[in-house]
């Protein structure tokens, strides 16, 4: 009677082991944080919609966090220092009122293992805020995704300039960041349609693609991707992320499946990326010929040495076949937007020219010399020239330095043999006119340097000789 209990108890044991292992994969916390009245609103429309995360919001605003949906946690900082208000389009007061608060904000970051900061830069608490954020988020060793909106073209270059600014500060703290042009939902929707459906339908793509991505992470497959594949696409720093996910009838059409890998809202694709993680939801019916169709289509656009990720899942209810797709690393357009680099300054530059232009232009330099001494000298530098013409037996070589020159002076010609000296006599007549001039130059100079000696008295002369 004592034994049966026992293979119950173990039977009950093994059956919960699935359970324990499944409580372990939904205990990897995720936490979507929205910044600034715009990160806010996105937030607040991610939470109807996405499941298995927890959401704040952040602000300056205390009218902002009014009227916040159920699940959505507020986050008020900087009181002192905006008496409750708003920034006023100042990213550096957005910036000071989120570092006077780091202790804070380290207490919300604190535990998770993957935090998506989402906001729209070109104001004051998104672009001023999210770097410190994403800074405390990665020291805290969290693994951390930046969603960015970008402004319209109506809302003015300084607004641009803000947005680029404060993706510069952020991009090394990212593991990746996907920002999302404002500009590109025109070519969703009409552009009569009203602002507030335009921004619904911005939100309603960016929770769909956070909401598949979740999904796959949590939910067991045939081919299952965890948490950790997810560690491994978003190694590294200040990468480039795309994130989208389609639903398609058939997987014979690559026009169709090719829609999954350029979504209206990105400015770029997948091309070039190095890490790529995509996941195929389809019917029980789903062929391998399918799958291996799409798989191509998406490894032919990726760097050759990218790591790919593979999943496969078989929903509940049947529909069509539904790709999801993460990709890190890709190539930046060629795009004003993603121009991120700072430029270098001019200044060592300039200050070359400046010293060059100094040393060119020094009139110290040059001595100067009354009418008098002039003609004095200019007779002595003719004389000088008839005595170089006449000096017919001393080689051009000895004459390029005063000290050589002088010591010929005192000693007395060798004797040569007369073969030589007709050849010393040619090399002599052939010189050309800049040897000639270098000599007459030399000899200028020592007549100027002599120019010291005649200012000074007479009788301070004498003494010198």
């Amino acid at each position: 009677m004592a034994k049966k209990p026992r293979k119950i108890a173990q039977k009950s044991a093994e059956k919960a082991l699935p359970e324990l292992e499944t409580e372990k994969i939904k205990r990897v916390k995720i936490r979507v944080i929205g910044i600034g009245g715009g990160g806010g609103n996105i937030v607040s429309e991610l939470s109807r919609r996405v499941k298995r995360a927890s959401f704040f919001v952040a602000d300056t605003d205390l009218k902002a966090l009014h009227n916040l949906p159920r699940g959505v946690e507020k986050f008020q900082f900087g009181q002192s220092l905006t008496q409750g208000l708003g920034t006023g389009m100042n990213p550096e007061k957005g910036e000071e009122a989120a570092q006077n608060e780091k202790e804070r904000i380290k207490e919300i970051l604190a535990g998770q293992d993957f935090v998506i900061l989402i906001a729209c830069l070109g104001g004051g608490i998104g672009s001023g805020a999210s770097s410190i954020f994403a800074q405390i988020s990665k020291n805290l060793g969290n693994l951390t995704y930046g969603i960015f909106t970008l402004p319209f073209s109506f809302e003015g270059e300084k607004k641009m300039e803000i947005a680029k600014d404060s993706l510069r500060k952020m991009k090394g703290k990212l593991n990746a960041f996907t920002p999302l042009p404002n500009e590109r939902i025109f070519q969703l929707i009409n552009k009569n349609i009203p602002l507030k459906k335009t921004f619904l339908t911005i939100n309603k793509n960016l929770a769909d693609s956070l909401q598949s991505l979740l999904e796959i992470i949590f939910k067991p497959g045939l081919i299952n991707i965890d948490f950790a594949d997810l560690k491994t696409i978003f190694e590294g720093r200040g990468t480039l992320c795309y994130l989208n996910s389609i639903e398609i009838e058939k997987a014979a059409d690559k026009e169709v499946i090719e829609k999954a890998l350029h979504s209206p809202l990105c400015p770029y694709s997948i091309e070039g990326a190095k890490g790529i993680l995509f996941n195929i939801s389809g019917k029980n019916d789903l062929s391998l010929a399918e799958i291996g169709q799409i798989s191509k289509i998406i490894s032919e656009k990726v760097n050759k040495e990218a790591k790919i990720i593979f999943g496969l899942s078989q929903p509940k209810k049947d529909s069509g076949i539904k790709i999801t797709l993460l990709a890190t690393g890709c190539t930046r357009p060629r795009n004003e937007i993603f121009r991120l680099k700072i430029k270098k300054k001019l200044k060592p530059k300039i200050l070359k020219k400046e010293k060059k232009e100094k040393v060119e232009i020094n009139p110290s330099t040059k001595p100067r010399v009354n009418a008098e001494q002039s003609r004095s000298i200019k007779k002595e530098v003719q004389k000088r020239k008839k005595e170089m013409k006449s000096q017919k037996k001393i080689p051009v070589k000895k004459m390029k330095t005063k000290k050589k020159f002088k010591k010929q002076k005192n000693e007395k010609p060798l004797l040569e043999p007369k073969a030589e000296t007709k050849k010393e006599e040619k090399t002599i007549v052939r010189k050309n006119g800049l040897s000639l001039k270098k000599e007459i130059e030399e000899e200028e100079a020592a007549l100027l340097a002599k120019e010291k000696i005649w200012e000074t008295p007479a009788f301070l002369r004498k003494k010198q000789i």
